[in-house]
């Protein structure tokens, strides 16, 4: 007992580095000794495809060559445009994002939260700077119990620390059960999220004509991307932008 009076009545500096000697910091990805905490190792580093400008306004997807021009849209934009306004990520959804995100899913590894979230406030800052409040994208309610959180509410709460957006889940509802998209096709995906989301009636007045930032994990084809936005448009919100952590980018082509 009198050690942990002890260890309480540490100074906070001398306290962390007691726990660090204890808990070495470690790589978030692969689990390797790092020297700092909450941070990727030189190798996973390396290996995240980070996703930068030149890309697509619309759709945040890279593109291969630098043409020399800012604001264009890509072939996928214009024939076959979201339904949000904008979209940016972190990185493509390869190994090391793909880790990232399942272990903060399926690990319980909450604390991978910060990290990830103060990626995605960089690479959404634009984003962060126009919009009137954030919406993460809900969770069926048994899905939650399950899982006991909800990964995009988690993320767009540490996305907007050092911000003075408000986070409000209770601006969206995902009313209806659907299918796991694993495995599914576009066309599937669209059709498996018609109707899975709403605006409560109680979060109409605080939507009306408000710009949205979306937030989600992960961006794979857009459909749970455009069928949240869709419900909020109708909702009343006057745009809806979206972030995320990773996005799937196919090799040649984009990805809506």
């Amino acid at each position: 007992m009198t050690g942990l009076r002890r260890l309480a009545g540490m100074p906070g500096l001398a306290l962390r580095g007691l726990v660090g000697l204890v808990y070495p910091p470690s790589c978030i990805a692969c689990g390797i000794a790092t020297a700092v905490p909450h941070a990727l190792c030189a190798g996973c580093w390396s290996e995240m495809r980070f996703i930068e400008r030149p890309y697509c306004e619309r759709l945040g997807t890279p593109f291969s060559v630098d043409l020399g021009a800012p604001g264009l849209l890509s072939p996928a934009a214009l024939s076959d445009p979201p339904v949000y306004q904008r979209a940016r990520a972190v990185a493509r959804y390869d190994a090391t994002a793909r880790r990232l995100v399942q272990r903060l899913k399926y690990e319980d590894r909450l604390d991978l939260a910060g990290a990830l979230g103060a990626m995605m406030a960089r690479a959404g800052a634009e984003l962060m700077a126009e919009a009137d409040v954030v919406v993460p994208v809900p969770l069926w309610r048994w899905r939650l119990w399950w899982r006991r959180f909800n990964q995009a509410a988690l993320l767009a709460r540490m996305a907007t620390r050092g911000s003075n957006v408000p986070v409000a889940p209770e601006l969206l509802a995902r009313v209806r059960r659907t299918r796991a998209q694993v495995g599914l096709s576009r066309a599937a995906r669209a059709e498996n999220l018609q109707g899975a989301f709403r605006v409560p009636e109680a979060g109409r007045p605080h939507l009306t004509g408000q710009r949205v930032l979306l937030v989600d994990d992960v961006l794979t084809t857009g459909a749970t991307a455009n069928a949240a936005a869709r419900a909020l448009l109708r909702g009343g919100a006057a745009a809806v932008d979206v972030l995320v952590f990773a996005r799937v980018v196919s090799d040649g082509r984009d990805v809506v």
